[in-house]
């Protein structure tokens, strides 16, 4: 099992031994959505499931569709809800890596572009591929296509 997957699963116990239902409730989540996508791997000769890489962008993921929902309760006057969300997002980040800064993401955006040899806006998914394969869960790709769209544009 890997070290990601194992934490997951040790994050799991202690919010059990705790007694933290909110923490619980999250990670419960995680665990369930890893499951799905190993299932879903399973059909495609991937036996073990999804890599640690895979995992870090479900991740991500979950997160980006907390913050819809955070959104649509706030317009809904539903705070309560929109608390609990952010909540779960507080519990999915903690098995993130640490966010690069926005220095460090101006240069791994640059040295994506250099390493692709993107010359143009076109070439905008080569550099994605790269910085997706080198820094999952590191930045937030949402932000940095932006970024790349500014440097190629």
């Amino acid at each position: 099992m890997s070290e990601l997957r194992t934490r997951i699963t040790q994050v799991q116990k202690d919010a059990m031994r705790a007694k933290d239902q909110q923490k619980l409730s999250a990670v419960r989540l995680v665990m369930a959505s890893l499951k799905d996508k190993d299932i879903a791997a399973r059909t495609q000769n991937k036996p073990d499931g999804i890599s640690d890489q895979e995992i870090l962008s479900m991740l991500q993921s979950m997160i980006k569709q907390r913050h819809e929902s955070i959104r649509m309760y706030k317009e809904g006057g539903r705070e309560e809800l929109a608390a609990r969300e952010a909540a779960e997002i507080d519990v999915i980040e903690s098995f993130l890596p640490a966010q690069l800064s926005e220095e460090e993401t101006v240069k791994a955006v640059e040295s994506a572009i250099a390493q692709s040899g993107a010359a143009s806006i076109k070439d905008m998914g080569k550099v994605m591929g790269v910085l997706k394969a080198k820094y999952a869960g590191e930045i937030d790709m949402g932000k940095v296509s932006a970024l790349v769209k500014e440097k190629l544009g």
